[in-house]
């Protein structure tokens, strides 16, 4: 995408701020498409008639978990077997102030009624021509989807915590796909942001750890190091740091970033991944700065069978979040330790990017493991 004229995402946030519409586009790898996007305070008459005219796909209401709660909102399907699970509920109308419920105006009149804190579920009537979407709780730390976007967005605007959202479909009914919604974009002077931006935006500025304990601790490998246990607030995951001496932004700290793996740690796989904690332990033990080692727990609940490639693969969007997540986590660790200069430990050459919006920087790579 780098071709493309995207807007940064402050812009877009910016633009929220100020009851803009603009496009967010999510993974080329995902469903590659652009949604209209607006807070829905902002979602009038005009804006839903801008998207039934010009985005010509399903118009959504984005909300939270606990206000479709407060709304009495079901699942449309109690067994979501769609691509990417969205999370529709049943569809809903405003109870009074509407009359056919189809109209621009009676579908905006919907939205105000649902998203109002002053209204609940008696203020509205199932069914009807508006669609509620479910975002997941930690929004697009969680899951990569415009739904939750749109809420992230409009939080972070402080324009509320509800999104309507729209598909943007060609006129020959085609999914709009990027240099389509470039066009468009251009076309009713709209910004275009990224949900990986979005994303990377939020693991800088968003803080989602926080201190459990601190013990001291001397394993057979090496020490003595303070263990200190970390707890990851939007899926309550707790990982482990390791932790030699005092990292401080005076002098670079070894660090070892370590995604902890049931079949290559606890049962030492022969295929060449095994013993990587052990290798880590020792390396911090004989290295005269400051060091830490971050564990990273697995979370998945299918870790193992995905591990020995008896489960189907996860989709790249899937992947890639999961690893974004964990990289905001081990980086928020390290900031809360203390580093800030690294001497990282690799396997492999790595290539981190925006690890300057952490304040992190990496002064020397080293081959990892060393002889143990």
């Amino acid at each position: 995408m780098s071709d493309i004229p995207l807007s940064p995402i402050e812009d877009v946030i910016e633009d929220a701020r100020n009851g803009r519409m603009f496009i967010l586009v999510d993974a080329e790898d995902r469903e590659n498409e652009g949604d209209l996007v607006i807070p829905a305070k902002f979602a009038t008459p005009d804006a839903i008639n801008f998207m039934a005219k010009h985005g010509r796909g399903l118009i959504c209401l984005a909300m939270s978990q606990e206000r479709c709660d407060t709304l009495g909102l079901t699942l449309m399907a109690s067994d979501n077997r769609s691509r990417h699970q969205t999370a529709f509920t049943v569809s809903i109308e405003a109870r009074e102030g509407v009359t056919t419920g189809i109209s621009a105006h009676d579908r905006a009149r919907t939205i105000q009624v649902a998203t109002d804190p002053a209204l609940g579920a008696d203020d509205i009537a199932t069914p009807g021509h508006v669609f509620p979407l479910v975002a997941r709780d930690g929004g697009v730390l969680v899951r990569a989807g415009h739904t939750e976007a749109s809420l992230d967005v409009a939080r972070l605007a402080g324009a509320g915590s509800a999104g309507v959202i729209c598909e943007i479909m060609n006129e020959d009914g085609t999914m709009a796909r990027l240099p389509d919604l470039v066009a468009f974009a251009q076309l009713h002077g709209l910004k275009i942001g990224t949900i990986a931006d979005l994303i990377a935006y939020r693991r800088k500025h968003d803080r989602f750890i926080e201190r459990r304990l601190e013990t001291e601790f001397e394993s057979e490998w090496g020490g003595p190091f303070k263990l200190v246990v970390f707890r990851n607030t939007l899926d309550g995951s707790e990982h482990v740091a390791l932790v030699k001496g005092q990292p401080s932004a005076d002098a670079p700290t070894m660090v070892r970033m370590h995604k902890v793996s049931f079949v290559d740690d606890v049962l030492n796989d022969g295929g060449g991944r095994g013993g990587l904690v052990e290798a880590g332990i020792r390396s911090l033990s004989r290295h005269d700065g400051p060091g830490v080692m971050v564990l990273i727990r697995e979370t998945s609940h299918t870790a193992i069978v995905e591990r020995l490639g008896a489960h189907p693969a996860l989709p790249e969007d899937e992947r890639h979040a999961r690893r974004l997540r964990e990289y905001g986590v081990g980086a928020q660790i390290l900031l809360d330790l203390g580093v800030r200069d690294m001497i990282l430990l690799t396997t492999k050459p790595q290539t981190i990017v925006g690890l300057e919006g952490y304040g992190l920087s990496v002064s020397e790579e080293r081959h990892f493991p060393e002889t143990l």
